[in-house]
């Protein structure tokens, strides 16, 4: 994951600065629907997008229900997440915060380009943006004070997960990316070297 230096930490200020506006604690799970009200985004299933043929709907939701997961554009100027509903919850939470992060970092679509005779199509694919997504997505999910408070708590990683709505993946990627086992380890080392000393 190639990120430009200091993006970690500031995606780890803009999950709490939307916390603060949205008038809850750091600490504190965020709902998608919520956020997609605070930022002005339309947060659909295909099935509530309008104007999509059956035939779309039956592709999406019944033939392929596991080949997509989320996707954001423009309608009318108004920023729209379409997710897949039928995703478990912590994946559709993944999903749709991923897509919000494009939004709130105002990426650049990516590009559909068909063949010629228009049989398949390929997407354009950038990797910095979908780093960043991912990386601010997870953030805003589960921010690292979260965590760090979860382990106080001595929750489980499923237990952050129900309480997050995210996959235990998240939870264990999390852990892991942000460092906070290291420096557990580390002090919990530290303070069994200071207890046996004379």
């Amino acid at each position: 994951m190639a990120l430009e230096r200091g993006y970690k930490a500031w995606a780890e200020r803009m999950a709490l600065s939307l916390r603060g506006e949205l008038g809850v604690e750091p600490e504190a799970p965020v709902s998608p629907h919520s956020l997609a009200a605070h930022l002005g985004i339309e947060l659909l299933t295909p099935a509530q997008l309008p104007g999509l043929s059956q035939d779309v709907l039956t592709q999406l939701l019944v033939n392929d229900p596991s080949g997509w997961s989320a996707v954001s554009f423009e309608i009318d100027g108004v920023p729209t997440v379409i997710y897949n509903g039928q995703n478990s919850k912590g994946r559709q939470s993944s999903d749709i915060l991923h897509e919000f992060a494009h939004v709130i970092r105002a990426h650049e679509p990516s590009q559909l380009i068909l063949s010629d005779s228009t049989a398949f199509a390929m997407r354009s694919y950038d990797s910095k943006q979908e780093d960043e997504a991912n990386w601010l997505g997870w953030a805003i999910l589960l921010p690292r004070v979260a965590l760090e408070r979860c382990l106080e708590l001595g929750l489980s990683n499923s237990e952050i997960a129900q309480k997050y709505v995210v996959s235990e993946t998240l939870v264990e990627f999390r852990r892991r990316m942000t460092g906070i086992d290291r420096q557990n380890q580390w002090r919990t080392g530290r303070r069994s070297s200071v207890r046996r000393k004379p």
